[in-house]
């Protein structure tokens, strides 16, 4: 299962309520099988988020998404190419080299309250959570479909968690 996202948390997470998704979704994970989560599918994952007012979100993981904090020299959204530090060796992330390079969009990232789950992190004004992972859940606030090689090698090494 592979939840992509482009747009808002709380308007998400209504239309995932409304098309009466969200049991769905929480199972299939619950069972192991194979999620991708991209960008806002990374920050669904989490208990709560806060863009427009706090929401609920899927609570897979207890942890909060927040804004990026409003430095001079910070421009939000954070939009380009950026480095990920590997912090925890996951199948999705083989054959990925520490420091890769990744295109990212977003003005929020999760602050999961368990570190044991963070794959990836990135610096933006200091370190965020790029990606999290436990079995065979892997979810990054990058986009891989976006960033070129590596980008196509974790799409790859996840339709490889899929189709052993």
């Amino acid at each position: 299962l592979v939840l992509p996202g482009v747009g808002a948390f709380k308007k998400a997470m209504e239309n995932l309520e409304q098309l009466g998704l969200t049991d769905p979704i929480v199972e299939f994970i619950a069972m192991g099988k194979p999620f991708l989560g991209i960008c806002l599918g990374l920050q669904l994952l989490f208990s709560e988020g806060e863009e427009f007012g706090v929401q609920r979100g899927l609570g897979i993981f207890e942890g909060r998404v927040v804004r990026f904090c409003c430095a001079d020299s910070l421009k939000i959204p954070h939009m380009g190419w950026n480095a990920v530090k590997i912090r925890k060796k996951v199948p999705v992330l083989e054959d990925i080299e520490n420091g890769s390079h990744f295109y990212f969009v977003h003005s929020y990232y999760p602050i999961p309250q368990n570190q044991e789950i963070v794959a990836t992190t990135t610096d933006y004004g200091g370190d965020f959570v790029s990606s999290v992972a436990r079995g065979n859940l892997f979810a990054c606030q990058f986009h891989p479909e976006k960033s070129q090689a590596a980008g196509l090698k974790i799409l790859k090494n996840f339709g490889s968690l899929v189709y052993p």
